[in-house]
C-alpha cells in the first residue's frame, strides 16, 4: 500500500486577508487533497474558498472513492454549495473560487485529479514535471489558439481573467484526468494557487526540488523566491505538497 506525506504552506502576501484555503482527508483506502482560491468584491472570497474545501472533504469522507467520476462530482458539489450560499443572502457580492483536487486510491496505487480555474496541480517524477493542468483562463485560450507563447501566462495584463470558476449558476467548465494514473514511489504532487506559480517557473520548481533535502525545504525555497519577486500588494499564495512512498508513514507538516 502506498504511503503519503502532506506538507502545506499558505500566506496572505500583501493582502489584508488570506482568501486561499486548503485541506485534506485520508484513510487507509483513499485520500483527498484540495486547494481553493476565493474572490469576492466585498471580502467574501475567503468564505467561498473555505466552502469549496469543506464541501469537497465532507463529501469525500462519506464515499472514500477515488475515481474519475468522483473528481468531477466533488467539483460540481462544491459549485452547488457556493451558488446556494450566494442565494442565501448571507454574502454581499458575487463570490467565486478556483479549485483543484487530488484523489489517491492507496490500495490500487493510482491517482486522479480535477480542477476549475487557474489553481493548478503538478506531478513531478524523477525531479521533472510530467503533468500540469491547463488553466481555464483567457490568456490560456490565447496561447492555445497560437496568439502568443507560454510566457504570456505570467505576464499578460489579462492573466487573471478566468473562463470558468466555481460559483456560477450556469454550467461550469471543469477538467479531470483522462484516466487513473499509476503512482510510483518518489512521485511528488504540488497543488498551488496562481499567487504561487506566477512567481516560480516550472524549471525553477524542478531545480529546487532536486536541490532540496525534502518536501518541506522545497516549499520553503519556493516561498523565498515568491517573497523576493512579488510586489508589495501581491496576492495570497498557497501550496500543498503530497509525496508518495512505499516506506514512509503518514505525516503532515505545516510550514510557518
Amino acid at each position: 500500500m502506498l504511503e503519503v506525506q502532506t506538507y502545506f504552506l499558505s500566506e496572505r502576501g500583501g493582502r489584508s486577508r488570506n482568501e486561499d484555503a486548503c485541506g485534506y482527508w485520508t484513510s487507509d483506502t483513499a485520500c483527498c487533497w484540495t486547494v481553493s482560491d476565493g474572490a469576492g468584491g466585498h471580502g467574501s472570497g475567503d468564505i467561498a474558498a473555505r466552502l469549496v474545501v469543506d464541501t469537497i472533504l465532507t463529501r469525500f469522507s462519506t464515499t472514500q472513492s477515488a475515481g474519475l467520476h468522483d473528481a468531477a462530482a466533488l467539483l460540481q458539489a462544491a459549485n452547488e454549495a457556493v451558488v446556494s450560499e450566494k442565494g442565501s443572502g448571507n454574502t454581499a457580492d458575487d463570490m467565486h473560487a478556483t479549485a483543484v483536487l487530488l484523489l489517491i486510491d492507496r490500495s490500487g496505487g493510482t491517482a486522479v485529479w480535477g480542477h476549475v480555474g487557474d489553481t493548478r496541480i503538478y506531478l513531478f517524477r524523477h525531479g521533472q514535471v510530467v503533468y500540469q493542468t491547463r488553466d481555464h483562463s483567457v490568456v490560456q485560450n490565447l496561447i492555445d489558439a497560437g496568439y502568443g507563447t507560454a510566457d504570456m501566462i505570467r505576464t499578460h495584463p489579462q492573466r487573471g481573467l478566468l473562463t470558468s470558476a466555481i460559483g456560477s449558476s450556469e454550467a461550469i467548465t471543469l477538467s479531470v484526468a483522462h484516466e487513473a494514473i499509476p503512482l510510483f514511489s518518489g512521485d511528488v504532487f504540488l497543488l498551488c494557487t496562481d499567487g504561487w506559480w506566477e512567481h516560480v517557473a516550472e524549471a525553477e520548481m524542478e531545480e529546487l526540488l532536486v536541490d532540496a533535502s525534502g518536501a518541506a525545504e522545497w516549499l520553503g525555497l519556493m516561498r523565498r523566491l515568491i517573497r523576493r519577486r512579488a510586489p508589495g500588494d501581491n496576492d495570497n499564495y498557497t501550496a500543498l505538497c503530497v509525496t508518495v512512498s512505499d516506506q514512509v508513514p503518514d505525516e503532515t507538516t505545516i510550514i510557518l
